[in-house]
């Protein structure tokens, strides 16, 4: 088990999402970079949706009070265990009364702390993921504060080339354009309208946080006929809403379903890009056609499998 020593900004156990549940209303929750998410469980040899604590601006402290094999994701918060310094994106062993620290957020936003093994909380409709709306889920669904004591599932204090369990995100650069899928309503925009979403710069506001990201930039015109409204239907992660003529990337903990129009949905490799952004960061979009979304998207996914594979041979290749 470890113990929270200090909790940081907004800590919470997520992981990867409530998944079948949005018919009745209930929000998918879960990790808001699920490539992080993934890399770190991949590290500790766990499932890639398996439960973790996501930091997120500002770290936080904990005590092993049990020896485990732990990994961050994600942004670097300057990991230090027992006042020296670790790698992100490592797998470590943790002695009893081991103390990890994490600082503020840099090279990103969000972080992915994993242990092996996971943690033995009670899933909720098949999640472990914290429903912070909702009130349930994760840790008495609610973010981590100080003296909270998370017990472990499986503890582990060996794995495959432990050593040498190593790996980078495999997303591209920050500064790159956000890849999206144009749809489903996108015929409720002008083609000026587009033009403007697909060249303009926008920026993450303050607003912005686990339900959605608000950004501020081009304003999206509407197509003749159109004011932006819709017959409510189902949303996902990664949909691009757009009230008022501004987009809002709705991110995991969004609603079920929505009224706005939504001019393009971000694919699957690039939503633990913008999960890493803070207010104030500028973004760009790109579209691609569903086929070349659905191709990046089986190789992503076998990117994943391939560094599991790699991390668990003798001699590691990756």
């Amino acid at each position: 088990m470890l113990t929270v020593l200090k909790a940081g900004m907004m800590t919470s156990v997520q992981d990867g999402g409530r998944m079948g549940w949005q018919r009745f209303g209930v929000p998918v929750c879960g990790a808001m970079d699920p490539e992080a998410l993934a890399i770190a469980n991949i590290l500790c040899g766990n499932d890639e949706a398996e439960a973790a604590l996501e930091l997120t601006g500002a770290g936080c402290a904990v005590r092993f009070e049990s020896p485990n094999i732990f990994a961050l994701s994600g942004a670097d918060f300057s990991p230090r265990l027992n006042g020296v310094p670790v790698e992100t994106g490592r797998a470590v062993l943790a002695k009893k009364g081991d103390i990890l620290e994490t600082g503020f957020a840099k090279m990103g936003f969000r972080g992915i702390l994993a242990v092996a093994g996971g943690f033995d909380l009670p899933p909720v409709m098949g999640s472990r993921s914290t429903d912070l709306k909702g009130r349930f889920g994760g840790f008495e669904g609610r973010l981590l504060r100080d003296g909270d004591v998370l017990p472990f599932r499986d503890a582990q204090l060996w794995l495959p080339n432990l050593p040498d369990r190593r790996a980078d995100l495999l997303r591209g650069s920050a500064d790159a354009p956000l890849r999206v899928v144009l749809g489903p309503q996108d015929d409720s925009f002008s083609p000026h309208g587009i033009k403007t979403f697909l060249s303009g710069t926008y920026t993450v506001t303050s607003k912005s946080d686990r339900m959605g990201y608000r950004l501020e930039g081009p304003k999206i015109e509407y197509a003749k006929d159109k004011d932006g409204n819709i017959i409510s239907d189902g949303i996902v992660m990664g949909a691009v809403q757009v009230p008022s003529g501004q987009p809002i990337v709705m991110m995991a903990d969004r609603q079920t379903t929505g009224g706005y129009a939504k001019i393009a949905v971000v694919i699957t490799p690039d939503l633990g890009r913008i999960a890493q952004m803070a207010a104030g960061h500028p973004l760009r979009f790109t579209a691609v056609t569903q086929e070349e979304a659905e191709e990046l998207t089986r190789a992503w996914k076998k990117d994943l499998r391939r560094l599991r594979a790699a991390l668990d041979e003798e001699t590691v290749l990756w």
